[in-house]
């Protein structure tokens, strides 16, 4: 499979150019198994990094398809896990998440230039991972009669990419450590409900996701923590900082703390979310 005209190198396909070539495709089946393909490219040392490249950003990014709609995300119906076609909306609402997080991890790795080639192998790593989930869920959902488009999703995972487009460090603060570690969270309670539904396969499938995007997060908190000692910044009060200008999403509990451990938030910021959290549970006082 050929992604660049770029082949003069003994390395083959320059895996910044093709991320970006490989954002821009609209059809999610091609976009994921190319992804994976590049990937294993560059593992083989097949593939190499230009992180000193300026490349121009095109018209057109996100490549998606025509379906699914994309509406706010309160127009979003919710249907019981208990029937088939429940099953098949949630599923496709995760397919949705998983799909956007192959945009997130190719944008990343086309986008920002000047790092370290380990930051674009780790971002084609996840990319990679990104698309074995969409493949996964893909998979599940025509075993229920459904395909990705059926069903309306919306886009709050692109809007938060397109904010922090002129910022790595707002980037990786605010995507992978902020709306991809809320995954960390929502996963458990879903693998939960699919479980009682009976439906082992999905629950197989979340167990797959969750795992994995431990060490996504797990990535992001390790750029986002290099670029702030790069700088002398305080990581506790930059990510503060950054999610009141960019206007990230509060985090809500509960929270999923083993795995927040896990992705490497310190102590520090698990005592935050401990803080919030019994917060939230207190009873208002009756004075």
């Amino acid at each position: 499979m050929t992604f660049s005209d770029d082949i003069d190198s003994p390395r083959g396909e320059e895996i910044r150019s093709t991320a970006l070539r490989l954002l821009r495709e609209c059809d999610p089946a091609t976009k994921a198994a190319s992804v994976r393909v590049l990937h294993a490219h560059w593992l083989a040392i097949q593939a190499r990094c230009d992180p000193h490249r300026q490349i121009v950003e095109p018209d057109g990014l996100p490549g998606r398809p025509a379906k699914p709609a994309l509406v706010e995300p309160r127009l979003l119906g919710h249907r019981g896990m208990h029937s088939p076609e429940g099953r098949a909306v949630l599923l496709h609402a995760l397919a949705h998440i998983e799909f956007n997080a192959i945009n997130l991890a190719l944008d990343a790795l086309w986008r920002f230039s000047q790092m370290p080639e380990a930051f674009y192998g780790d971002w084609l790593q996840v990319a990679a991972e990104e698309a074995h989930h969409f493949t996964l869920l893909s998979g599940r959902l025509a075993q229920f009669g459904h395909a990705y488009g059926d069903f309306p999703a919306h886009d709050g995972l692109w809007e938060m990419c397109e904010r922090t487009r002129d910022d790595v460090l707002a980037r990786m603060a605010l995507v992978p450590r902020t709306l991809e570690a809320r995954g960390l969270d929502a996963a458990p309670p879903i693998r939960a409900r699919l479980a009682q539904a009976g439906d082992v396969e999905s629950a197989a499938i979340l167990d797959v996701i969750l795992r994995d995007e431990i060490g996504h997060v797990r990535i992001g908190n390790r750029w986002f923590r290099h670029l702030c000692d790069a700088s002398a910044l305080d990581p506790h009060e930059t990510y503060v900082r950054l999610a009141r200008e960019y206007r990230a999403p509060r985090l809500r509990g509960p929270f999923n703390f083993d795995a927040r451990r896990a992705a490497g938030f310190d102590d520090a910021e698990l005592d935050q979310l401990i803080a919030q959290e019994r917060h939230a549970n207190c009873p208002p006082r009756a004075d």
